[in-house]
């Protein structure tokens, strides 16, 4: 594990942490100061997930999927953190928190143009494929929800 690297990451995650702030009270009018807990919260999950995706390289596990997964342990109704963290996050408003994160994959991706340009055409397939099962599946669950509530 690089020292360096992390406080790097630890940086990179500040400066998103007071986007999402930024964005929660321009765009959706919620308390900067009432969402302050959940965002250390969510900063606090990203660094030890990091850092975890680092001390286990031969895993080859996500970052996200460890986030996903501490995430998950910390709001279980049977665990004790499960009211205080969800009390915390949800003063946080999920829209307000893809606004920097799409801005920085944007730049991740826009800094692997090469990259993309030796992909060329299999490129749009993959793309279109995504697109098209994203939105068939979203569908079909939305269906299936609706038919059984008795909806439609």
């Amino acid at each position: 594990m690089d020292i360096q690297n992390t406080l790097n990451q630890l940086k990179v995650l500040i400066v998103i942490s007071m986007m999402v702030l930024l964005a929660q009270k321009v765009g959706f009018g919620f308390s900067v100061v009432e969402a302050i807990p959940g965002i250390l919260a969510t900063l606090a999950i990203c660094m030890v997930s990091l850092i975890l995706k680092d001390l286990t390289p031969k895993l080859k596990f996500p970052a996200f999927a460890w986030a996903t997964m501490i995430a998950l342990i910390l709001s279980m109704p049977f665990m004790p953190t499960a009211p205080m963290f969800l009390a915390w996050t949800q003063k946080v408003n999920f829209l307000g928190t893809t606004t920097p994160i799409l801005a920085f994959a944007g730049i991740s991706v826009g800094n692997k143009v090469d990259a993309l340009k030796k992909i060329r055409w299999k490129l749009v397939i993959v793309a279109m494929a995504v697109f098209c099962g994203t939105f068939f599946g979203s569908a079909i669950i939305s269906e299936m929800i609706l038919r059984m509530q008795g909806i439609i």
